[in-house]
């Protein structure tokens, strides 16, 4: 089994930084492709970025020139870091891996989700 723990969500004002974490751990051989996606309340579920293992990045327009993502192989561990926070990037942030494991099986896997909160 694999799991998929995040941390960093918090509450920030307009134009502030957050920084959230993503931990993938189990009986892991590789991983994939690792995403964050985003839900904000009414809304569905949207892709924010995603990063291959080799390090190509893909982003969202709404959040193109302010978050970065990036990961750590040897660390199962996927970033993201956002800065000038807008009211609208508000919602619960979820990491996404597509888990190769220790029997050459690929699967997705979801974290539980961490909220991010930008006040106006």
């Amino acid at each position: 089994q694999v799991q998929l723990v995040e941390s960093g969500g918090g509450l920030v004002q307009a134009g502030g930084s957050l920084r959230l974490s993503c931990a993938a751990s189990g009986r892991i051989f590789t991983i994939n492709v690792m995403d964050w996606y985003r839900q904000a309340p009414g809304k569905q579920r949207e892709l924010v970025a995603s990063i291959t293992t080799g390090g190509s990045t893909n982003y969202a327009d709404s959040v193109k020139g302010r978050f970065t993502i990036s990961r750590d192989n040897a660390k199962n561990t996927v970033y993201l870091q956002m800065n000038s926070l807008k009211p609208e990037d508000t919602a619960i942030y979820y990491c996404n891996a597509d888990v190769m494991s220790l029997s050459r099986t690929y699967k997705d896997y979801w974290g539980q989700g961490t909220q991010v909160t930008v006040s106006s």
